[in-house]
């Protein structure tokens, strides 16, 4: 019998987290006919950075429990890893829980404490879309409207659409915008300092949106983790391709800061990059940028020296550290404020 059915026959009072102010308690029922566990264990598998955390449930009553004080964040992503008797492993989401938030890797169950409050703009909607033939890679564009408006320019554009509601955002926004929705082809490749990927926005990107609709204003750029240093990068390598820069969780990789990396196949390429910027080695043209990162994930470090390495280079910069981790709903809750006055910097100026 799974955990999932025999949970059916507890009583719910058992089942799921149970949320406070300062902490969370996780409880998965599990109880065989002869009242023992049927796991012979199950693991807390947290969606954020929580050095030196117990992690392991303990059994008694028929329930596994997991007693944890509130880490940094509004809201917890998590799944459950399952300990069969067979020495097998399963990966859940937390049956007790209804709380889902989607993610590129599937679904994750999602604790939110009592102070937690979704954006307004969600309800927002409206726009239109339309493919961009460029070839190599994929460009969708949402207009509000016809006639000449600013352009946003996102990396791994459908997932932010997808999964943060980015056009929702800018239907709500009090500036009528364009976004251009860019999805990768190779990711891993075209956004970890790749010459060639700064090469086909600035050559063939841009240049097709342009003959497509007319654009006002300096494009502003953005980018998620990989697509943050992918953007800053284009940046860096074009100057005058983009007028300001929203950057999240960007995955800034420093061999000090970050030496769990070192297995990334484009880690040398990254650290290279970062270092130049952090050394002042490299040149390029500073814009307003806006970095933001979550207080309970492991790029905070290399956010902030990069933040710090931006300003010394002349760049209008700003660290927002969010109360999340790394995820699209955290990237989500902090368009308002930061990329609402970052946009506003750019645009109305």
């Amino acid at each position: 019998m799974s955990v999932q059915e025999s949970t059916a026959d507890e009583t719910t009072v058992q089942a799921g987290p149970v949320v406070t102010e300062g902490s969370v308690t996780f409880r998965l029922p599990d109880s065989g006919p002869d009242g023992q566990a049927t796991l012979s264990g199950v693991r807390l598998l947290p969606a954020l950075s929580l050095p030196n955390a117990q992690l392991e449930f303990t059994h008694a009553d028929g329930v596994w429990t997991l007693p944890l004080s509130r880490p940094p964040v509004w809201r917890m992503e998590y799944r459950l890893q399952l300990r069969h008797r067979d020495g097998g492993f399963e990966e859940i989401c937390d049956p007790g829980n209804p709380l889902r938030a989607p993610g590129a890797f599937g679904d994750k169950s999602v604790v939110e404490f009592p102070d937690y409050r979704a954006p307004a703009w969600l309800e927002a909607s409206g726009g239109d879309y339309a493919d961009v033939p460029v070839p190599g890679i994929s460009v969708r564009l949402w207009s509000p409207g016809e006639g000449p408006m600013p352009l946003l320019v996102a990396h791994d554009g459908p997932e932010y659409d997808r999964l943060a509601g980015l056009t929702r955002f800018a239907a709500s926004f009090e500036i009528k915008h364009r976004v251009a929705l860019l999805q990768p082809g190779d990711r891993d490749d075209e956004y970890s300092g790749n010459p060639a990927h700064a090469r086909m926005l600035a050559r063939s990107v841009l240049p097709a949106i342009r003959a497509l609709v007319p654009v006002i204003k300096p494009v502003v750029g953005m980018g998620a983790s990989l697509g943050a240093l992918g953007m800053l990068h284009a940046q860096r390598r074009r100057p005058g391709l983009f007028g300001g820069l929203f950057l999240q969780s960007g995955s800034f990789f420093d061999r000090r800061l970050d030496p769990q990396e070192s297995g990334y196949s484009r880690y040398g390429r990254v650290t290279r990059f970062v270092s130049g910027i952090v050394r002042g080695t490299t040149r390029g043209q500073p814009v307003p940028a806006t970095l933001t990162c979550g207080l309970a994930e492991e790029n905070l470090a290399n956010n902030r020296q990069m933040a710090a390495a931006l300003v010394a280079l002349g760049y209008p910069t700003g660290l927002v550290e969010v109360p999340d981790a790394h995820n699209y709903v955290g990237w989500r809750d902090a368009f308002e404020p930061a990329l609402t006055e970052l946009l506003r910097t750019v645009w109305e100026s």
